[in-house]
């Protein structure tokens, strides 16, 4: 492979000839092969947008020439458009901060500038990836604020889709109102219920969910930038500071703001934990969803069959005609490793020490992968699994019709250890509630068909004698 010799603080590194990267990114490659995962194309985004209005407030403040900088944001444009993606290719798990992730940009755009202005690659003596592409910046206020605008810019994508399931499990508990069915706790008969109801109370779940994530936003929007190393904002001025905010404010259509305590912005990772949280509580919910449908739809012939999941591929390599919950199975993994990346955040949150955090690339990919798995998820368990769920009426009404559940709405007439026994001898029997009641004579026939229907159990208050 050809290369080319750039130079750094530490000397010389071969590049690939036709590479826009540079030599601190080649290090990286050498040194952090380990996972070969690549930055989020979101936080590649957040952090050139961050280097483009870098530029546009440098050259406002003066301590830029228009030259220089107008050459930046040439090249800043090229890559917000597409181009070069194949050029930032630092692993996540590298060295602390995100400072090879940060030259790994740097260094992309120092070099596509340079072309821009007629000179080669490498030639930084006319426009340097830190002098220049870095100006009045640290890695430690660039990466935060990165941070916070790709999870911004990721976290509204994943709000429509949870607001979509949310409508398409509202639309089932009006669909599947009318069908009564036995109510089930620690997976036991328990008293009838509407499946209309069950499927209202997933959509209320993801609801609330989606407004925990709308919470999350306020914290997202107060950005960090020009504190530079440590919070002080040394080699960044004032004037630079504001219009930064004001850039990127231009640059993203988001109501950003500057942290009232630069220090805190950069010390303190509570946003971001934040976030992971509410993504966690949302993979919670959306599992124990996914889990309850495989459930319902478990059988056919030998498990509860009260719903039937769309079928989507075969089965089994080896059983002919078998369909499994494949949707729902998938939304279980995916919400198990969103679980798995929010520990990973949590972990790295604590981590921090003194003026910087430096275990925020780990917080950053483990945040856009969360974001990227749970708005694919979810758009594919609205579309192939939760819109096409039919209700079995006739399974459902069987249950409820042999249900122990039945028995709880006599104990209010003859006593709860009466009914106890009753729930026993059907149990040891056979026989249902109905019946027993009847031979024992508790109740007359008319007052038991009073009591008994199930249309009058699903809602608050005693039934009607």
């Amino acid at each position: 492979m050809a290369t080319r010799i750039e130079k750094d603080s530490m000397g010389e590194m071969a590049v690939p000839a036709d590479a826009y990267f540079g030599a601190q990114t080649a290090r990286a490659l050498y040194n952090f092969p380990i996972s070969g995962l690549k930055p989020h194309p979101a936080f590649v985004w957040a952090t050139v947008t961050v280097k483009r209005c870098a530029a546009l407030a440098n050259m406002g403040t003066g301590r830029l020439s228009a030259e220089i900088g107008s050459a930046i944001v040439a090249a800043a444009d090229e890559v917000l458009a597409g181009a070069l993606a194949d050029q930032f290719v630092v692993d996540p798990f590298q060295a602390g901060a995100g400072t090879s992730h940060n030259m790994n940009i740097n260094e992309v755009l120092a070099n596509r500038a340079l072309e821009l202005l007629g000179r080669q690659k490498g030639d930084f003596s006319v426009l340097h990836p830190n002098d220049h592409v870095n100006m009045a910046q640290s890695t430690n206020d660039v990466i935060p604020t990165a941070i916070r605008l790709a999870s911004l810019e990721m976290l509204d994508p994943l709000l429509e889709q949870l607001e979509g399931l949310e409508l398409a499990l509202a639309a089932k508990a009006e669909e599947f109102d009318h069908i009564l069915k036995s109510g089930r706790t620690h997976l036991q008969d328990a008293v009838p219920i509407r499946m209309g109801q069950e499927f209202g109370a997933y959509s209320a779940a993801i609801r609330k969910n989606r407004e925990g994530l709308e919470s999350c936003i306020p914290a997202l929007l107060e950005l960090g930038i020009g504190g530079t190393a440590v919070g002080t904002g040394l080699n960044a001025e004032p004037a630079y500071i504001a219009a930064m905010i004001a850039e990127l404010t231009t640059a993203t259509g988001f109501p950003l703001v500057a942290s009232h305590d630069l220090f805190e912005a950069m010390q303190n990772m509570d946003p971001f934990l934040a976030l992971s949280s509410s993504l966690r509580r949302t993979a919670v919910n959306l599992g124990r969803i996914a889990n309850d449908l495989r459930l319902l739809a478990s059988g056919p012939r030998t498990g509860l069959d009260e719903i039937r999941l769309p079928a989507i591929q075969p089965g089994s390599s080896i059983m002919p005609g078998k369909i499994n919950p494949s949707m729902a199975e998938m939304t279980n993994m995916v919400c198990f490793q969103v679980m798995g990346c929010d520990q990973a955040v949590l972990l790295a949150a604590q981590a921090g020490q003194l003026e910087l955090n430096v275990m925020m690339p780990l917080i950053s990919w483990n945040l856009t992968f969360s974001l990227e798995l749970l708005k694919n998820c979810v758009q594919k368990f609205i579309e192939s699994c939760i819109s096409g769920i039919v209700a079995n009426e006739g399974r459902c009404r069987r249950y409820l019709d042999d249900s122990l559940g039945l028995v709880t709405v006599l104990a209010p007439y003859i006593g709860y250890n009466a009914s106890a026994a009753i729930a026993k001898e059907s149990v040891a029997s056979g026989r249902s509630i109905r019946e027993i009641v009847l031979e024992q004579k508790l109740m007359a026939v008319e007052e038991l068909d009073k009591i008994m229907q199930p249309e009058h159990l699903t809602e608050p208050g005693l039934p009607k004698q």
